[in-house]
């Protein structure tokens, strides 16, 4: 298996009650199901937080200006499409005022299109009961980082 790595960024979206937007994705090498927070590959010449709100709008159609600017470095490990990515990713926080927005996909890629399997607004302690792996793992001490003060947590996710 190869292993690459991949710049990215991704932005945590919480929803007026403080649930988290999480994306299911289906890996088309293995049939595996993961969900993460909106987010993907830097640009050449693009800033993290320009990647975050770019790919914010073209998964989600949510507005890339609640992307607030600090964010913190997450190390990644973890295999999609038959490799292994390793690395650093930029995460960043969005916070919006409605509950549970609604999503447009129009700016998805076919292949995004494709491997895209739902989305959900999702409370924190309902992430524990997820039928597929969380990316990252450690998704609640990230956010402590981010937001600190909410329901997740270093003990939330062990991280």
């Amino acid at each position: 298996m190869d292993t690459t790595h991949r710049p990215a960024s991704r932005v945590i979206c919480l929803d007026a009650a403080e649930r988290i937007l999480l994306l299911r994705w289906r890996d088309p090498f293995d049939g595996a199901l993961i969900w993460e927070p909106p987010g993907g590959g830097i640009e050449p010449d693009e800033t993290p937080l320009a990647a975050a709100r770019r790919e914010l709008a073209e998964e989600t159609g949510l507005d890339p200006a609640a992307v607030e600017e600090r964010g913190v470095p997450v190390a990644r490990d973890f295999h999609w499409k038959g490799t292994h990515f390793t690395g650093t990713e930029h995460f960043f926080l969005a916070r919006y005022a409605a509950d549970r927005p609604p999503l447009r996909r129009t700016g998805l890629l076919p292949d995004e299109q494709a491997t895209l399997a739902g989305h959900a607004w999702i409370a924190w302690p309902e992430v524990r009961t997820l039928p597929d792996p969380l990316e990252p793992p450690h998704l609640g001490s990230v956010l402590a980082d981010l937001a600190p003060g909410g329901p997740w947590g270093r003990a939330a996710d062990g991280g």
